[in-house]
């Protein structure tokens, strides 16, 4: 029988944030989400730390018909990933993925311009980034975020979930550069709202809220 862990993204927060105690009040460390869904999480994880929080948008190639199924994902910079046991197993011609990564890329760009209007996104060189998502299925969105992440040089990456299947969480955590921290790890995993009491869709209103308060704390911490 399937049981949630959180109640709310809220909620899986402020539980993975006690996970990740170890990087707290370190002015080394900066927190970025993978929106839309990460943000909430990395709000409660940002303030619980006390460290900056930014977002990193990472969008999903989903195959034409059964969006649901990812075959990659592309992120800021240019990066893209590919699923390539998908790809191989339903013979997606290189044109087909062309076509829905253009289509990525323009909501990839708007979202940018409306999270983060004209403020520069931050930089992390040198610093140790903890990249938070409400969950890991596939692993496909944030294995083109950590992608992106390593062109910009920081000192160490920390995948952040509080949930996440665990033969996807293991994969993670035998790549040699990163750390990663999954609350809960429930099998059979099967998909990452299951283990939510509300997993409704984050809107842009809220991921602007949630960083246009984050914003205002750090400005008030600092003073």
């Amino acid at each position: 029988m399937i049981t949630q862990f959180f109640k709310n993204r809220t909620e899986a927060g402020r539980v993975l944030a006690r996970r990740l105690a170890a990087y707290a009040n370190r002015r080394d460390v900066v927190v970025l989400a993978l929106p839309r869904g990460g943000v909430p999480v990395a709000f409660e994880v940002a303030q619980a730390l006390q460290a900056p929080l930014d977002v990193f948008v990472v969008r999903k190639l989903g195959v034409p018909g059964h969006e649901e199924f990812a075959l990659g994902a592309i992120a800021t910079g240019g990066v893209r990933v590919l699923n390539q046991a998908v790809v191989d197993y339903l013979y997606i011609s290189a044109d087909l993925i062309d076509q829905v990564a253009r289509r990525e890329q323009a909501e990839l760009e708007r979202r940018e311009r409306l999270y983060r209007g004209a403020r520069a996104p931050l930089n992390v060189r040198g610093l140790t980034v903890i990249i938070v998502d409400d969950g890991l299925a596939t692993g496909s969105t944030m294995r083109a975020a950590v992608s992106a992440l390593r062109q910009q040089k920081p000192a160490s990456i920390v995948i952040a979930v509080p949930v996440g299947a665990e033969a996807t969480c293991d994969s993670f955590r035998k790549e040699v550069d990163t750390v990663c921290v999954c609350a809960a790890t429930p099998e059979p995993f099967e998909a990452v709202g299951l283990w939510y009491k509300d997993f409704s869709q984050t809107t842009d209103e809220e991921v602007r809220g949630l960083l246009a308060r984050a914003d205002e704390m750090k400005k008030f911490q600092v003073a």
